[in-house]
C-alpha cells in the first residue's frame, strides 16, 4: 500500500522528469560526505537539482512517462541531476569524476528518450550552450565585419589614390618651376 509521501515522492521526481531538458543518474557509492558536499555545490551554483530517489520510486515515475528503459540501469544508490541545459550536468559530473573515481554517469533521460552512459559522455564532450550561441554569433558575424572592412577600404583607397596623384603633379610644377 503505497504511502502519501512515497506518492508525493513518485509525482515530484516525475514532475523534475517533465520539467527538465535532461535527467542524468549517477552513482556514487564510495565518496565521503565531503566529496558529496562539493558535488552538490557545483550543481546548485550552475543551476542543476541533484537529488537521491529510492530506486523503486523512480523507476514507477520512469514507467509512467515511457522511459522504464532508464530503470535497467539503476544500480544502487543513484542519484539525479535534473537540468534544462543537457550539456551543463553532464560536464560537470565528468570533470568531478575525474576526482572522484568512485561517481560514475550510467545513464538518463534527454527530452523524454533513454540515453545511456555512452552518450551522456558524448554530451559532456560537447561545448555549453552559451559556447555554441557565442560560435552562431560569430560565424554571422564574420561576414558583416568583412563587409564592413571592404567598404571602408574604398574611401581609404580613393583618400590614397587622390593623394599620390597630387604628389605627383607638384613633383610635376616643381619640375617644370
Amino acid at each position: 500500500m503505497p504511502t502519501p509521501k512515497k506518492i508525493a515522492a513518485v509525482q515530484e521526481f516525475r514532475e523534475r522528469l517533465e520539467n527538465s531538458q535532461i535527467a542524468i543518474m549517477s552513482q556514487y557509492v564510495g565518496i565521503d560526505v565531503g566529496q558529496v558536499t562539493e558535488l552538490r555545490k557545483q550543481l546548485r551554483e550552475a543551476g542543476v537539482v541533484y537529488k537521491v530517489y529510492k530506486n523503486t520510486l523512480a523507476k514507477r515515475a520512469l514507467d509512467e512517462i515511457e522511459a522504464g528503459a532508464a530503470a535497467e540501469m539503476m544500480d544502487g544508490p543513484t542519484a539525479w541531476a535534473f537540468c534544462e541545459d543537457p550539456v551543463l550536468p553532464a560536464k560537470i559530473l565528468k570533470n568531478f569524476a575525474k576526482t572522484a573515481k568512485m561517481v560514475t554517469m550510467s545513464g538518463g533521460v534527454l527530452n523524454g528518450k533513454v540515453i545511456d552512459a555512452a552518450q551522456v559522455a558524448a554530451l559532456a564532450d560537447l561545448p555549453s550552450r552559451d559556447q555554441l550561441i557565442a560560435q552562431v554569433v560569430g560565424t554571422i558575424a564574420a561576414p558583416l565585419r568583412n563587409l564592413v572592412g571592404t567598404l571602408n577600404a574604398v574611401p581609404r583607397n580613393l583618400v590614397s589614390v587622390l593623394d599620390q596623384i597630387k604628389e605627383k603633379k607638384e613633383k610635376e610644377e616643381a619640375s617644370a618651376a
